[in-house]
């Protein structure tokens, strides 16, 4: 069952089309990946999807319902949280404020995300739960800023450049911690330049260019397929 499908969105930044028919799904409880050079289309999918551009044709459904038009807190009481590119924490706010201003439970989880449970899934977290915002490594804001996505308990999670200059062993704490999510049942779209982990943890994969699909496939077909590497992702 498709948690989330696009079909045929076309989104414009004013009179300039960002988007031409730009068509994929996330599948309940898999993880799925949008992937292509910058500039192609991905963080203005994620604007289309979460209610923060308006598409001009073209249907989004999340769960079946139709969301195109909708404002963005209506999109995130639907049960979709994301994990903005840029982390964008609130810098003068402390670790529990960013936490806990975001918390609700819109989808009835019988086992919602708590501060205690974020804190537990990201005990680095908890070290830091008086500082700052802007007191954070690069690191902890990205935990931070997937920990208050999660705050909302949603049921789709949307990481837009999910470990973009993050230190090696940092990286490689994100994608556990997206691993142990994926096999809590949570549906995961991400967008990120890791293809091997991307790969390990996927489902299925999206590459767009110029603002529609041009491929999809699974991982075997991702990692198997040098020339697809170089033509679209810039490998």
């Amino acid at each position: 069952m498709a948690m989330l499908e696009l079909s045929n969105v076309e989104t414009f930044y004013g009179t300039i089309q960002a988007l031409f028919g730009m068509s994929l799904r996330c599948q309940q409880g898999e993880v799925t990946t949008l992937l292509g050079r910058n500039g192609m289309g991905k963080t203005t999918t994620v604007g289309s999807i979460i209610g923060t551009l308006s598409s001009r044709s073209g249907e989004i459904r999340f769960d079946g319902e139709l969301v195109n038009g909708r404002p963005a807190y209506e999109v995130a009481q639907l049960g979709i949280g994301l994990v903005p590119e840029g982390r964008q924490v609130f810098p003068n706010l402390s670790v529990r404020e960013n936490l806990v201003a975001t918390a609700a439970n819109f989808s009835g989880s019988a086992d919602p995300w708590t501060l205690d449970k974020v804190l537990d899934f990201f005990p680095r977290l908890r070290e830091r739960l008086d500082n700052q915002g802007i007191q954070l490594s690069g690191g902890e804001q990205q935990m931070l800023a997937i920990g208050r996505a999660l705050m909302l308990n949603p049921r789709l999670l949307i990481l837009d450049e999910a470990t973009e200059g993050l230190a090696p062993l940092i990286r490689q704490e994100i994608w556990r911690r997206l691993e142990q999510l994926k096999q809590s049942g949570l549906t995961i779209l991400l967008i990120d330049k890791n293809i091997d982990e991307l790969a390990h943890i996927a489902d299925r994969h999206f590459i767009i260019e110029k603002g529609q699909v041009v491929w999809e496939g699974d991982s075997d077909e991702l990692t198997g397929d040098a020339g697809l590497k170089a033509r679209y992702l810039g490998i």
